[in-house]
């Protein structure tokens, strides 16, 4: 039996009136989160940010802090590249290992691995400090920091793997590919990589976007020499002029957001693309 049309235009105000109601609310949000960063981007770019975008605009600062800071920026590029490397050779066979071999064993590692993630960075530091920081020459070198930020990003690579190697059957793909006389270590680049492609490089983006954004960590192991970027812009806001360390925060926003957007495309559609396994895959050998 069909709805009244009063019924239905009710019902239709209604729908449009909760619509109006949720829009609102995102946008009030969005204004809430984005106005803070845009005058935080004016006052790196103002002349004076007392007086505003009125007293001109300038690149000096931004022009000072890579003089004062080039090395924390360049320290975080060379930290989270060598963090990418580490998690690569460890996560990626990690990963692959727990989703064809599910069972307590599998889920007991990965509850430890995932630990560092659940705990204060403060603490996972200073755990480390305990055990290494006898070791002068380690805890003064930046691989000191590697292995910190390795500790708490592998878990991002190992779930991103393995997500992605559990929807895809790649047991019948290797099954295929054995039998044409595939060995295991060709089945794995030539099989199981192509698969597991969008999986990697969505925790690959992952991890170097939190290594050069983690602070409480690095800021525990960190020494006067070696000062990453959020470190560094910690330090700009303490000592330095508000324009300074605003324009900091331009250079720092200016690494990270396209980390961001990579992130939010491969996180958007890695999934869906991992579903659709290439028939180069089973090639006879």
């Amino acid at each position: 039996m069909a709805r009244p049309p009063a019924r239905q235009l009710e019902e239709a105000g209604m729908r449009r009136l909760l619509f109006a109601g949720q829009m609102t609310v995102t946008l009030l949000l969005s204004l809430f989160l984005v106005v803070p960063v845009i005058m935080s981007v004016m006052a790196g770019l103002s002349v004076n940010y007392f007086r505003g975008v009125a007293s001109g605009l300038t690149l000096r600062w931004l022009v000072q802090v890579w003089g004062m800071y080039h090395d924390a920026i360049l320290l975080s590029f060379y930290v989270a590249g060598a963090t990418l490397a580490i998690t690569l050779l460890v996560g990626v066979p990690a990963g692959y290992v727990l989703a064809r071999a599910p069972g307590r064993v599998s889920r007991l590692f990965e509850e430890l691995l995932v630990l560092p993630v659940a705990v204060p960075g403060l603490a996972s530091a200073l755990a480390l400090l305990v055990v290494y920081g006898g070791l002068t020459a380690f805890r003064v070198s930046p691989w000191f920091i590697v292995v910190g930020h390795v500790v708490f990003t592998l878990p991002f690579m190992v779930r991103a793997v393995s997500a992605v190697c559990a929807s895809v059957d790649l047991k019948t793909l290797e099954e295929g590919a054995a039998s044409l006389g595939a060995g295991f270590l060709r089945r794995f680049f030539t099989v199981v990589l192509p698969n597991v492609r969008p999986g990697i490089l969505a925790g690959a983006l992952t991890v170097v976007t939190l290594s050069i954004g983690e602070f409480n960590l690095t800021w525990m192991l960190h020494t006067p020499t070696d000062k990453t970027l959020p470190v560094g812009l910690a330090d700009a806001y303490a000592s330095m002029r508000l324009e300074v360390g605003s324009a900091y925060t331009v250079v720092f926003f200016l690494m990270i957001i396209p980390l961001l957007v990579l992130l939010q495309l491969f996180g958007a559609s890695g999934l869906e693309r991992s579903r659709r396994p290439s028939a180069s895959t089973l090639r006879e050998p």
